[in-house]
């Protein structure tokens, strides 16, 4: 199960059934499901999305540490912005993938790398010697996101969710130098 994480700006706490409507403006745009992998339909309402959590927490509570999926909101006023997840790759589960979705306004803010450094950080402490990202080739707002956190490019594959897929990496060594 996903433990609260805190950053300088944002708490990455498990989510609640009650966060459907907020995290319907995220979960429910196009622009934000289009990319996500596995592929998910952009969710249509209210009660769509609070299946969706239901079965995240339900997924969320069978989970081994460190994975799991949290939501983002800011510490300030508590504003749910988005979600995040540390999840093991199909097939197999060996690898482990994280990945952040932020509502389109809350795009440019250094949210998505500011959470991606915290579940990292999360699977670092917790004995992971690596994390990746896998991003379609034609989403560049998530490779340049990639980046800032400090992941590599090592290559694409079709290895996971029979899509083709640029894979990025973090080291503990990658997390300790600055942010590009």
């Amino acid at each position: 199960m996903a433990v609260e994480l805190k950053t300088e700006r944002l708490t990455l706490r498990p989510w609640r059934v009650d966060d459907a409507e907020a995290a319907l403006p995220v979960y429910g745009a196009s622009n934000v499901a289009r990319w996500l992998s596995p592929a998910m339909d952009t969710v249509a309402d209210v009660d769509a999305m609070r299946l969706v959590i239901q079965q995240w927490i339900g997924e969320d509570a069978r989970l081994t540490s460190p994975a799991g999926r949290w939501a983002i909101e800011q510490t300030d006023d508590h504003r749910l912005v988005g979600g995040a997840v540390l999840l093991p790759l199909p097939p197999r589960g060996e690898d482990l993938e994280m990945g952040w979705q932020l509502h389109p306004d809350q795009w440019g803010k250094g949210y998505a790398a500011e959470a991606g450094r915290a579940v990292a950080r999360w699977a670092f402490d917790e004995g992971y010697d690596e994390v990746l990202a896998v991003a379609r080739p034609a989403n560049t707002r998530a490779q340049a996101t990639a980046r800032r956190i400090g992941m590599e490019w090592v290559g694409e594959t079709e290895k996971y969710y029979d899509l083709r897929l640029q894979v990025f990496r973090l080291r503990p060594s990658d997390l300790a130098q600055p942010a590009p």
